[in-house]
């Protein structure tokens, strides 16, 4: 008989880990959904954003040929400026530690 009893307890704590896999997996399974419709919410987000920038781009770029704008050489001279201003901000950092 005392085989049985043993061999209950093993079976009860076996079924009490097969519980709590079940809960977690659960779980795990809810938390996976909630970040699916995230990612699905963000990216239709996203895309009307996109939307929007292309329209905002298309305006520019007409008011720019109108007034014999060069969008692409005003662009360029933007990321120079963050380039240059970049590098000083760098060069100011390596002066401040080298203090």
């Amino acid at each position: 008989m005392v085989g049985l009893g043993s061999t209950a307890q093993k079976l009860q704590t076996v079924a009490e880990k097969a519980e709590k896999v079940y809960e977690r997996m659960n779980k795990l399974r809810e938390e996976v959904e909630e970040t699916q419709q995230t990612v699905d919410e963000t990216k239709e987000r996203v895309g009307t954003v996109e939307d929007e920038l292309a329209e905002q781009r298309a305006v520019l770029d007409a008011i720019a040929a109108e007034h014999d704008i060069d969008v692409d050489a005003v662009a360029a001279e933007v990321h120079i400026s963050e380039a240059e201003d970049g590098e000083a901000s760098s060069e100011e950092d390596t002066a401040a530690t080298d203090d």
